[in-house]
């Protein structure tokens, strides 16, 4: 463990605030029980992209007409989905690709060969990349793969353990990856995934993650059933807050400042201010793992027993 490890123990963080409010919810076509993965927000088109797993598609919700308005077929086994300026990166389990999408027209850009079970993923337009980390299977061990969405060359390494979710600095010039097991923050230069470093966690099986840019701080939500927030440029533990359970899909709002964890069981949100360290728990329905954030005000949470997307307030 890197630093001084910070237990929230004070009356602040033993206090519970209102859940979120909800404002309303969104049907999607055969979503009712039906199994999702990640969701992201393109800010460009102000369109929510959803990995509908179970059916083999993205589902694209229209934010400003709080409206489901396209399913999109073809993403075997679809785990996730990225948005950077009008392009969307996907990584679809099931086919071994990774799929380049323009978020306007829905057009497909390119499919890419991946590693065996791709997971989590990134998309830098600016640099023309995409990134996703494979799982693996038997034959093959998990591994963090870049392509450069222009030509279609590819990169990888070698991965110590399971990858989950991924994010980037502000700048695009580092990769932060969540591995299972040992849990740990493994961190990559970018564009070239060189000068690789361990920042092993207190906590078992990181998973869900996010960053807030302006403090400097990595939000790494981890199976043992707590929060923990390091330096994102020391790798420092600087606190750990308990959770309700083992959690999925984690967001950062930096309007709010607030840290948002999707736990499926028993099917709620936990929100958790990191100024103060109060909490908040939303009951949403078991099953309840993956959300997107729509900067400043609003979370998306993908409910398969509402048959689609809960919308909550997050003010």
């Amino acid at each position: 463990m890197n630093g001084r490890l910070t237990r929230q123990t004070s009356s602040a963080a033993a206090r519970a605030a209102k859940p979120l409010r909800q404002v309303g919810v969104i049907k999607i076509p055969n979503g009712e029980n039906s199994d999702f993965d990640h969701a992201a927000f393109d800010p460009k088109t102000r369109r929510v992209f959803i990995a509908h797993t179970a059916r083999d598609c993205i589902e694209v919700i229209d934010h400003e007409a709080q409206q489901h308005i396209a399913t999109l077929p073809g993403f075997p086994g679809v785990a996730g989905a990225v948005a950077d300026d009008g392009e969307i990166l996907t990584t679809n389990r099931g086919g071994a690709t990774i799929t380049w999408l323009d978020a306007e027209t829905y057009k497909v850009k390119a499919v890419f060969p991946s590693g065996p079970r791709p997971n989590g993923a990134a998309i830098i337009k600016r640099l023309g990349i995409g990134v996703a980390a494979c799982i693996g299977d038997g034959h093959q061990i998990p591994t963090l793969q870049i392509v450069n969405l222009k030509d279609g060359t590819q990169g990888e390494i070698n991965l110590p353990g399971r990858p989950r979710w991924c994010v980037t600095d502000m700048t695009a010039e580092r990769l932060f990856l969540c591995i299972r097991e040992p849990s740990m923050i493994l961190v990559a230069r970018l564009p070239d995934l060189t000068d690789i470093i361990h920042w092993h966690l207190p906590s078992g099986g990181a998973h869900g993650l996010d960053i807030d840019h302006a403090r400097g701080r990595l939000y790494a939500a981890c199976d043992d059933g707590t929060l923990v927030e390091t330096d994102s440029g020391s790798g420092e533990v600087t606190n750990v807050w308990p959770i309700a359970g083992p959690p999925d899909v984690t967001f950062f709002n930096p309007a709010t400042g607030l840290v948002h964890v999707a736990i499926g069981d028993p099917g709620l949100i936990e929100t958790i201010d990191p100024r103060t360290g109060v909490c908040t728990r939303t009951m949403i329905g078991t099953g309840v793992h993956t959300t997107a954030i729509v900067v400043p005000d609003r979370l998306y949470v993908i409910s398969p027993s509402h048959g689609g997307v809960v919308v909550l307030a997050d003010e």
